[in-house]
């Protein structure tokens, strides 16, 4: 008997439906083709036994599967449950009428228990796209499906339950998620505030204007002056997801399993904090079985990279190209998929070896030979890719122990938020362009002009503070930023020169 059975293999961040045909004739042989791994060919063991327990037996004849499309690669045990459905469907144990309406997704213990798989919210828009009635999965991948409107969901705890729901003995409710209850409850919740920080204004500001204009950042400072904990609470002043990003970064998450059990669906800005013993392969994505990176596990969010000199060279070299394209494309001999990457990357350092080079009461012991060595560890590319360069002082005394109110992230989100919107409206009619970082160089000569007195303050500024030319055009977007939170049309002498000060860390003259 033939019997047809669907399932779904992920490709970069999207699903591709595959078809299970299981035949079940006279013989005694087994054959499994469709290009699987090690790891699906391994399902007949775990079948078989999953079989046992439910008091079945693996049919004694001859069982032919095939999973197509034949070309593209099945890995990892999801297809654990959908091939132990086909066979016993056609062996019979099974009725027919509705397992082709279905998509069914699943890893079998030994004991028919459901584990767990990777990627189910790409493979239910996948099955909702293409016109099946619901999907089946394991219950700790059931609400992250449920997400999706207009599919049933149901989650199964054991292979029984599945024979079950077929064979229409036992009755089964779809999981219901509430997705704007979510989205709307969960949205600005966060551990960490603004608030929590004492002292450092000139720093919050810079990271307000980093967070209106979605640009890079890089903070340098002795140990212990905070730019960690600062870094930590930028993503409660950038604006909320909107659904169509939480969606997308829930998708990206879900083929990376890291979504647990309890979430249906990510409301919060992601922040990754990689250790700078990272590989090259981890902070961009790849492998054998390409899986996406830190980079963009990060996507719609932060990507902090703290002691930024100390990441290996290579690791930091290969973020160049994905923080202007904002996408990293993986490409292996047989297949090639692409990966969102736009992220918001914030970095920190120390200013030399020994931490307190600038420091306005210890002693720095490092030549200044030695501080520009310190300082060539990163690319001048890659410092080019950085808009905002701030210097962090440590607080002193009176300031932490102030106990006067200090303002709250949501005051400083509610002016970043407006600052967006006049963005959003600036670029609506070009694609791809939601931010002023993002701006190319006819769009920057289109929105960034500068009247006479501000065209000879960045003269000025250029000749005296031995700024590079490729600091100009990220003054020249930051200050088209500065402007926009002050809701002025036009950028002022006042706004170019607060985005002049923020290139601390251009070589000249900072080593001394």
């Amino acid at each position: 008997m033939l019997v047809r059975t669907f399932a779904s293999a992920v490709t970069g961040i999207d699903a591709v439906t595959v078809t299970i045909e299981v035949n079940v004739s006279r013989g005694v042989r087994f054959f499994l083709v469709g290009l699987p791994d090690v790891a699906v060919k391994e399902s007949q063991q775990r079948i078989e036994s999953a079989l046992r327990t439910l008091g079945y037996h693996w049919p004694g004849k001859q069982v032919v599967i095939n999973m197509a499309p034949a070309d593209i690669r099945k890995e990892g045990s999801s297809y654990d449950l959908p091939l132990a459905m086909g066979i016993l469907t056609a062996d019979e144990k099974i009725i027919k009428d509705e397992i082709e309406s279905f998509v069914i997704m699943g890893e079998l213990s030994l004991d028919g228990t459901l584990q767990p798989v990777r990627g189910v919210l790409p493979i239910a828009l996948r099955a909702r796209e293409e016109g099946f009635k619901g999907v089946i999965v394991p219950v700790k991948n059931a609400r992250e499906a449920a997400v999706v409107s207009g599919l049933d969901v149901y989650g199964m705890e054991k292979l029984g339950d599945v024979v079950d729901f077929f064979n229409k003995t036992r009755k089964f409710e779809p999981v219901r998620v509430d997705l704007m209850e979510i989205f709307n409850n969960e949205a600005n919740k966060y551990d960490v505030d603004f608030s929590d920080v004492r002292g450092q204004e000139n720093v919050k500001r810079a990271l307000e204007v980093a967070a209106a204009g979605g640009h890079n950042l890089i903070m340098i400072g002795p140990p212990g002056a905070g730019k960690t904990m600062l870094a930590k609470r930028l993503p409660t002043i950038i604006p909320p997801l909107t659904l169509e990003e939480a969606l997308e970064t829930t998708k990206i998450h879900s083929v990376a399993g890291k979504i647990d059990d309890h979430t249906a669906l990510m409301t919060k800005r992601p922040f990754r904090s990689p250790h700078h013993t990272i590989s090259d392969v981890a902070l961009v994505g790849g492998g054998t079985m390409p899986q996406p990176g830190e980079i963009s596990l990060g996507h719609n969010g932060v990507l902090f990279l703290d002691e930024l000199p100390e990441f290996k060279r290579t690791v930091l070299e290969v973020m160049r190209q994905p923080l202007e394209d904002r996408v990293i494309t993986i490409s292996r001999a047989k297949s090639t998929v692409d990966y969102p990457a736009s992220f918001m990357l914030v970095a920190s350092m120390n200013p030399c070896p020994c931490g307190f080079h600038n420091h306005p009461e210890k002693e720095c012991m490092c030549s200044p030979g030695m501080v520009q060595k310190y300082l060539n560890r990163i690319s001048g590319p890659l410092l080019d890719r950085i808009d905002i360069h701030i210097e962090v002082v440590p607080v002193k005394y009176e300031k932490l122990s102030d106990s006067g109110k200090v303002e709250n992230s949501a005051s400083v989100r509610g002016r970043v938020i407006k600052a967006r919107a006049i963005q959003a409206k600036r670029f609506a009619s070009v694609r791809g362009v939601y931010s002023n970082a993002q701006m190319t160089s006819s769009m920057q000569r289109k929105y960034c002009q500068l009247e006479e007195t501000g065209g000879r303050l960045l003269k000025t500024a250029m000749e005296l503070r031995g700024l590079s030319a490729r600091a100009y055009d990220r003054i020249l977007k930051v200050a088209r930023t500065i402007a926009d939170l002050a809701d002025s049309e036009n950028i002022t002498s006042e706004h170019l020169s607060e985005a002049i000060n923020y290139r601390n860390l251009d070589r000249e003259g900072w080593a001394g």
